[in-house]
């Protein structure tokens, strides 16, 4: 499959944006090795093989455990691998992810809250919410992952 578009170059004004919105979430208090995750996890549900590419890459250049890593698509059945953080950030990132399907019930926002504090869980909002539109760009426009770039 070949890209369609270098979106990068088309809206160079749109990209520097959400990049500024990327180094926010970098520097906004939640840890590198949780937002990962989380931007995995987004990128897993939306289908996003260049995104999956990128943050699995990342995650193992950090040194997660191989096995959090194959997991990370089942995260509920991975038991300890995963912290009660861990767990709470991928709850309400399957939840905002799938906002259409499941309208983000109070119970989901009442787990979550009760790991997260307001400015907290609002970062990790933006953080779930940049992935899933950084994923329909790169889906959109078949943007190709460096695993099968020749």
């Amino acid at each position: 499959m070949s890209p369609r578009l270098d979106y990068n170059a088309a809206s160079p004004a749109g990209m520097k944006t959400l990049a500024g919105v990327y180094a926010h979430i970098g520097r906004c208090g939640l840890s590198k090795s949780l937002v990962d995750l989380v931007y995995l996890r987004v990128s897993q549900i939306n289908g996003c093989a260049y995104c999956i590419d990128m943050h699995s890459r990342d995650l193992l250049k950090d040194g997660i455990e191989i096995e959090k890593l194959v997991l990370l698509p089942v995260w509920r059945e991975g038991g300890a691998l995963f912290s009660a953080e861990e767990r709470a950030a991928l709850a309400w990132a399957e939840t905002v992810t799938r906002v259409a399907e499941t309208g983000v019930p109070d119970e989901d926002h009442a787990a979550a809250a009760a790991v997260f504090d307001g400015q907290q869980l609002t970062d990790l909002t933006i953080a779930i919410g940049l992935m899933n539109a950084y994923n329909r760009l790169a889906i959109s426009f078949r943007a190709t992952p460096d695993a099968v770039k020749g």
